[in-house]
């Protein structure tokens, strides 16, 4: 087991070597990075003072040591447009992206594995043909309009749920304020029902139809033919048995399924004016705002990469098998 940790340690720095170096590259690629910090029409020897401050005028791969270095030290530069640290304006939105994340996450769960399970006990019946049409209608609808259209219909057309805003809920929770945490849970849901089910219905569709595929693959199996045959209940059966062996495909997708709920963030942020970082990304990008935008994919990315290690983790512990590959 620990050969396997240290492997996928291994495997991880590389990847996260990989996300800095293409970082640091799109930032040279438009050119001489010195013109984002200074105006164009200042003259050419303050030009050169500031690409000297900021160590442009040295070699590519010194700087990208440099580079590395600040990573290190938490430093990933200056944002352009609120003139501090990038790395700091990414953490201040980062909670509302997580509480956003995680509730995405939690509707794709807690949908998929009743509905992937129904289907596939209804196999060839309406209800199996019903489910499978939503999924395929999940995978396959955009969720800038889906989002669109919440907003329209339950939004403003019935006036159910709010369109924007946000009330926070994990800044009480990490300051150890859980009667704080506890009485923003109310008033905090209605503002993530619509942006969450936004980024969790594609996720859910897809989960469902993965969850459906295992359960019918154990289900023809013998050990399952066994337990009925023993007189078991046919719960027992299904919860003990046989979803018990078709969720591990389910749970290797979940680290996946995170980072293609943070992925999405940035659209969906944007249309339901969530105060997140994928929003901020979306302005910055807007505002030319190279380092924000840098800091923001570095963080995404180590989030992603540290959540599918622990999902492997967890998988190799559900399946011993999985440590000999």
């Amino acid at each position: 087991m620990w050969v396997y940790i240290v492997r996928r340690l291994l495997q991880s720095i590389i990847v996260v070597l990989g996300v800095t170096l293409i970082t640091f590259v799109a930032l040279h690629m438009g050119g001489d990075p010195t013109y984002l910090y200074v105006s164009e029409r200042v003259s050419a020897e303050e030009i050169q003072a500031t690409r000297v401050k900021l160590g442009f005028d040295k070699p590519l791969p010194v700087q990208y040591l440099v580079y590395l270095e600040g990573l290190v030290q938490g430093d990933l530069g200056e944002s352009l447009t609120y003139k501090t640290p990038a790395l700091g304006v990414v953490m201040e939105r980062f909670p509302a992206t997580i509480e956003l994340t995680v509730f995405a996450m939690v509707i794709a769960i807690v949908f998929a594995i009743p509905f992937g399970v129904i289907a596939a006990l209804k196999r060839g019946t309406a209800i199996d043909g019903g489910i499978m049409t939503i999924a395929m209608l999940g995978q396959s609808m955009p969720s800038f309009w889906l989002g669109i259209m919440l907003i329209l219909t339950v939004g403003l057309g019935l006036g159910w749920l709010p369109i924007s805003g946000h009330v926070a809920l994990l800044e009480p929770l990490l300051k150890g304020n859980l009667r704080t945490f506890v009485a923003s849970v109310p008033g905090a849901v209605p503002y993530l029902i619509m942006p969450a089910f936004t980024i969790a219905f594609f996720s859910l569709s897809r989960n469902a139809r993965l969850v459906r595929s295992s359960m019918l693959e154990v289900l023809s199996q013998d050990f399952v033919r066994t337990a009925r045959a023993k007189g078991l209940p046919e719960g027992a059966v299904i919860l003990g048995h046989a979803l018990r062996t078709a969720w591990l495909p389910f749970v290797t997708m979940i680290g996946l399924e995170f980072g293609s709920l943070l992925s999405g963030v940035v659209v969906v942020e944007t249309i339901f004016s969530w105060p997140g970082v994928g929003r901020l990304v979306f302005n910055a990008i807007n505002q030319r705002d190279i380092p924000l935008v840098q800091a923001a994919v570095i963080t995404f990315s180590l989030v992603f990469i540290l959540l599918n290690l622990a999902v492997d983790l967890v998988y190799a512990r559900l399946d011993p098998r999985i440590r000999l590959t």
